[in-house]
C-alpha cells in the first residue's frame, strides 16, 4: 500500500488505480483525500517511507498493525521542483488493520496520528 502511495504522491493523483491494488474501504479513502488535499496545494511528495510494522493481533481473517512510520526522506515539493518548506519529514504513529480479500490481504482501515508521534 505504501509503494502504491508513494508512486501517486509524486504526481498527487488521487485517480491512480493503484490506490486499491493492496487497500479498501477507509485507507483508500485517507489516500485519496491526502492526495487531493496535495493536488489543491500545488505539491507533490518524493522520497521513500520506511516502514517496520508490528503485528498487534491477529486473527484468520484480521489483522491488527502498528508502526512509526519514518517520512524523514518523504517531503513535499512545489511544483517547480523546490521543496515546500524547510520543516523536515518526521515519525508518526500509524495503527492498521489488514482484511483478507479474495485472494490476499489489503489494508482496510488506516488511522496516521500526527507528526512527532512516534
Amino acid at each position: 500500500m505504501w509503494r502504491d502511495l508513494t508512486v501517486a504522491s509524486l504526481k498527487s493523483d488521487a485517480a491512480s488505480p493503484l490506490l486499491d491494488d493492496h487497500a479498501m474501504g477507509g485507507a483508500t479513502e485517507l489516500m485519496k483525500y491526502g492526495l487531493k488535499k496535495a493536488k489543491k496545494a500545488k505539491v507533490v511528495t518524493k522520497g521513500t517511507v520506511r516502514l517496520a510494522p508490528k503485528i498487534v493481533t491477529a486473527a484468520e481473517d484480521e489483522v491488527t498493525l502498528r508502526d512509526c512510520v519514518d517520512g524523514t526522506d518523504w517531503l513535499q515539493y512545489k511544483l517547480d521542483g523546490e521543496l515546500k518548506n524547510d520543516v523536515p519529514g518526521s515519525h508518526r504513529k500509524a495503527d492498521a488493520k489488514v482484511e483478507r480479500d479474495g485472494e490476499g490481504w489489503k489494508v482496510s482501515h488506516l488511522y496516521l496520528y500526527e507528526a512527532g508521534s512516534c
